[in-house]
């Protein structure tokens, strides 16, 4: 984030406000003087702050599985407030079940909110960033997003997914002076488990497997919650003042040594097949096809 901007108050655009961390988000930039356009599905979910900050907080109605909604609402935004600085999306939820198990519904609902509707709202604030010349977007993935577990397979493929994405995204809107990072947090005393998550109807086949082990861990609370959403939250503010944005940001002990591991085990991995790798080079590599 440039100087200038550090000094004077930022104007946020955040999905999926009306709980977790996307609700902290709204309620800490506000007290601190922020100006914040909240999206969500109930906008009166919001009452209690929008008569509170009346004119800092600009609330509507968006379900990010909608496409005209998306770019009807970001375009209002972008008119109503004047630029930008900051887009978070953060709209998504958790889909438990085996993959075998969640119906094809509960797929395409959970593809469609984590993986379609962030890819949406990203092509959707892309022009406005780029016409103002400088922007960030802050995209609320998960040490999910680079790990998995068993009984999470939609999740992750939508985490997996919107990592690949912006992969890809990030050079392309550069140039733009648009930077971008992946807030990856690690389990954190929020609503991820509880009311905001969906569930797929158990099979008993699964019980004595890795997906019946994950459930009964989680129903006797064996799962480690080390994540703090305040912290967790200061964190994600304090990362739109570095330069250049920081690609990934890793939030949680879990988040840190779950990832370090699966990422030494990948790599080892890939070394592991480098003879093999080489082997399949054409003989003539520059003029193979």
């Amino acid at each position: 984030m440039s100087k200038e901007m550090m000094l004077r108050q930022l104007t946020w655009f955040i999905t999926g406000t009306s709980s977790g961390f996307g609700r902290r988000l709204t309620e800490t930039l506000l007290e601190r003087g922020d100006r914040v356009a909240a999206t969500l599905r109930r906008p009166e979910a919001l009452a209690e702050l929008a008569d509170r900050y009346r004119d800092r907080l600009w609330v509507r109605a968006l379900d990010v599985t909608d496409p005209a909604a998306v770019r009807a609402v970001v375009d209002e935004a972008f008119a109503d407030l004047g630029n930008i600085d900051v887009v978070v999306n953060n709209a998504g939820y958790a889909l438990f079940g085996a993959a075998e198990e969640v119906t094809d519904e509960q797929i395409t609902r959970q593809i469609a909110t984590n993986l379609i509707g962030s890819i949406r709202v990203t092509r959707a604030v892309i022009p406005h960033l780029r016409a103002q010349g400088a922007g960030r977007i802050l995209q609320l993935s998960s040490m999910g997003g680079q790990i998995a577990f068993p009984n999470l397979s939609l999740y992750h493929a939508s985490k997996w997914g919107i990592e690949g994405f912006f992969e890809s995204v990030i050079p392309e809107i550069a140039p733009f002076g648009i930077g971008v990072t992946l807030v990856e947090p690690g389990s954190a005393r929020t609503e991820f488990a509880g009311s905001s998550a969906a569930q797929a109807a158990p099979m008993a086949v699964y019980d004595e497997t890795p997906v019946g082990e994950m459930r009964r861990a989680a129903a006797a609370g064996e799962f480690p919650v080390p994540g703090d959403p305040a912290k967790i939250v200061a964190a994600i503010i304090d990362s739109v003042d570095v330069e250049p944005a920081p690609r990934r940001l890793l939030l949680g002990s879990d988040a840190y040594h779950l990832v370090q591991e699966a990422l030494t085990a990948r790599l080892a991995e890939v070394e592991a097949a480098k003879d093999l790798a080489l082997s399949t080079d054409a003989d003539d590599p520059a003029n193979g096809r």
